[in-house]
Parts: structure tokens; C-alpha cells; sequence
């Protein structure tokens, strides 16, 4: 697990210990930072369910203006820290569940143009629910994305339309757009 490309292109990774995440592919990363590079320059991005960091660090290796990193679990945590020293990649790192995060966010009122979810696969609830929880909230920047990884079918809020959807493997990423108002 690497850096791909930008400015800490080729630095190499940690992966947290143990069997609770599953590190992004380098090729499934590669192919979904090609579909979203047009936005990735100058975006403010959130990492949730972060586990070693690699996807918000490659977002501002390739650009991103700022990447909150958000993960509860210990091992990630730690994985993630020693990733954003390894990197020199000015990402802020929060330790907390998700849905505590999102609420801290919002009462900050942060947004963000590109929102990634990689939440435990098995846990098809914890999707739904945070997904709800984007599309009610104002965390969304106007006109940004939340991209989910998963190995499932997945019930999107009503707020959310899904733009594409790309497959790798047992890895499918989903984009989701807020719908208009009528």
C-alpha cells in the first residue's frame, strides 16, 4: 500500500493491525482518484471510516486544499498517524465514531466538496445510516460528492441521487450527488 501519485507519490503506507479494516487496492484507489481527479485540485475532503488514512492522504498528495481523517478504531488511529508523518500530508486526524464526528463537524459548519465512506463491510446499517446522516446534514458542499465503498446493495436517502457506480473486484464505489431542490 502506497502513495500513487502527487506530491508523496511512492511513499509507502502502514496498514493497521488485525482483521477489522481492509486496505483499498492500489488499483481500485488508482482508477478512483482517475474519475475524480478533476475535482480533487483545491477540494476539502472527509475521510470517514479512514482506517490507515490512504485515501484522504492520496487526495491531498494530489491536491486536495484539506482532509479530515475520521476512524474510531485504535489500530487505524495509530496507522493513520504514522501514515501522515510518513507523508509530511497536513491531514486532520479525528478519533471518534463517525456519527460523533458528523455532529462535531456540523456544529462547526464545516463542508466539504468530496465526501469517501469505507465503512466495515459486514455492517450494511452503519452505510445506510451515514449516508442518511450526509443527506440531512449541510456537510455537503453545493455541487460535491460522497463516494461509498462497498461489496453491497445499498438503500440511498431520498436527498441523494446516484450518479455512477464502478466495480472492482469484490470493490464497488458508488457516487452520490444531493438531487436538486424542486
Amino acid at each position: 500500500m502506497r502513495i500513487i501519485a502527487g506530491t508523496a507519490k511512492r511513499i509507502g503506507l502502514v496498514s493497521p493491525m488485525g482483521l477489522t479494516t481492509r486496505p483499498t487496492s492500489d488499483m481500485a484507489k488508482e482508477n478512483l482518484f482517475n474519475i475524480i481527479a478533476p475535482q480533487i485540485r483545491d477540494a476539502i475532503f472527509l475521510d470517514l471510516f479512514c482506517g490507515s488514512g490512504a485515501i484522504g492522504l492520496e487526495a491531498l498528495s494530489r491536491g486536495a486544499s484539506e482532509a479530515v481523517l475520521v476512524d474510531n478504531c485504535k489500530n487505524a488511529i495509530s496507522a493513520a498517524q504514522q501514515n501522515i508523518v510518513k507523508t509530511r500530508l497536513p491531514a486532520n486526524l479525528m478519533q471518534m465514531p463517525v456519527q460523533a464526528a458528523l455532529a462535531q463537524l456540523q456544529a462547526a459548519k464545516r463542508q466539504f466538496d468530496i465526501i469517501f465512506l469505507d465503512p466495515p463491510y459486514d455492517d450494511s446499517n452503519l452505510l445506510e445510516k451515514t449516508l442518511t446522516t450526509l443527506a440531512t446534514s449541510s456537510l455537503l458542499a453545493e455541487g460535491g460528492m460522497i463516494i461509498a465503498e462497498t461489496d453491497m446493495e445499498v438503500q440511498a436517502p431520498k436527498q441523494l441521487q446516484l450518479t455512477d457506480t464502478r466495480k472492482y473486484g469484490r470493490t464497488s464505489f458508488l457516487f452520490y450527488e444531493r438531487k436538486a431542490e424542486v
